[in-house]
C-alpha cells in the first residue's frame, strides 16, 4: 500500500489509546467485549499493545508506572503531517503539549497535548502505523466527540491547528459544533456548561460501534464495568455511557443505519 493511499488528512481522528495500572486485565475486559485479539506495539512509554480485529489495528492500551496516578482515560489521537510543526501550532494558541513530541520507534512520531480548556488528546504523524485499520464492524471507534464547557474558544483552537470547516448548532440551549474536513464531517465538539462533570472537566469521549447497546452494556457490568448512562435513543443511534474496571469512561452506539 503507498504512502499516499494511507494518508490520514491532518486532523482526522485515527486512533485512540488507553493507559492503565493492570494491563492483563484490561486486555480481558476488551477482548470479551469487544472481540480485541492483542500484538506488543512500541514500547517508548513502557508495556504497551495493540487491540485488533481479524488480524487489523483497532487501538493501543498501554499500562502506567506504578507511581504515576494520571486520569484512566480513552485518548483520541489527530492525524498530522508534521508533528513537531502542530506541536508548535498548539502551544501558540494556547494549549499544552505534555508528552513529545518523540518517534514510536518506526511505527510514527507522537505527542500528547491538551488544549485551552484541559482536554487531553493525541497528534499522530504516520509512518509505519498509520492508525485505526477498520471502521464500523463491532469494537471499532467509529465516532469522537470533545465534552467541555463551553465551544467558541476551543472551537477556534482546533480551527487554527487544522483548518477544519465548522458546523455549528446555534440556539440558547444546545452548543455544538460539528468539525469536517473535505465537506465531511470527522468529529464533534459538545459544550455541556455546567453539566460538565468537575471530577473529569472537559475531555475527548470515543464511541465505539457495538451490534447490540443493551446486550453489551450488559456485558460491561458482568466484566467487572459500570453502565453510567442507561442505553437510549439519540440522533445517531441507540447509545449508552460504560466505564471499563479502571473506571476508563466510553460511549457504545448502535448505529442509525448499520
Amino acid at each position: 500500500m503507498t504512502e499516499a493511499a494511507t494518508r490520514r488528512t491532518p486532523g482526522t481522528p485515527c486512533w485512540v489509546s488507553l493507559m492503565v495500572h493492570g494491563l492483563a486485565a484490561t486486555q480481558d475486559f476488551y477482548e470479551a467485549l469487544f472481540g480485541w485479539e492483542f500484538r506488543p506495539g512500541p514500547q517508548q512509554l513502557g508495556p504497551y499493545v495493540r487491540g485488533l480485529l481479524d488480524g487489523k489495528e483497532i487501538a493501543g492500551i498501554g499500562q502506567l508506572p506504578p507511581d504515576r496516578h494520571l486520569p484512566i482515560a480513552w485518548t483520541t489521537y489527530l492525524a498530522t503531517d508534521d508533528a513537531d510543526k502542530t506541536a508548535e501550532t498548539i502551544r501558540s494558541h494556547g494549549g499544552t503539549v505534555g508528552v513529545g513530541p518523540l518517534d514510536a520507534a518506526e511505527a510514527g512520531r507522537m505527542a500528547i497535548a491538551s488544549d485551552p480548556a484541559g482536554a487531553v488528546f493525541g497528534i499522530w504523524q504516520a509512518a509505519a502505523h498509520t492508525g485505526t485499520a477498520v471502521a464500523g464492524a463491532h469494537g471499532t471507534p467509529v465516532w469522537n466527540e470533545l465534552v467541555t464547557r463551553e465551544t467558541s474558544v476551543v472551537g477556534k483552537f482546533y480551527e487554527a491547528l487544522f483548518g477544519y470547516e465548522v458546523d455549528a448548532v446555534v440556539s440558547a440551549d444546545f452548543d455544538f459544533l460539528t468539525l469536517l474536513l473535505e465537506g465531511r464531517p470527522v468529529a464533534s465538539l459538545h459544550g455541556v456548561g455546567r453539566a460538565l462533570a468537575r471530577d473529569r472537566g472537559a475531555h475527548w469521549m470515543t464511541h465505539f460501534e457495538v451490534d447490540d447497546t443493551d446486550a453489551t452494556a450488559r456485558l460491561v457490568t458482568e466484566l467487572g464495568g459500570h453502565v453510567l448512562q442507561p442505553p437510549r435513543k439519540s440522533v445517531n443511534g441507540r447509545i449508552a455511557t460504560v466505564a471499563d474496571p479502571e473506571g476508563a469512561i466510553f460511549t457504545i452506539v448502535r448505529s442509525s443505519g448499520v
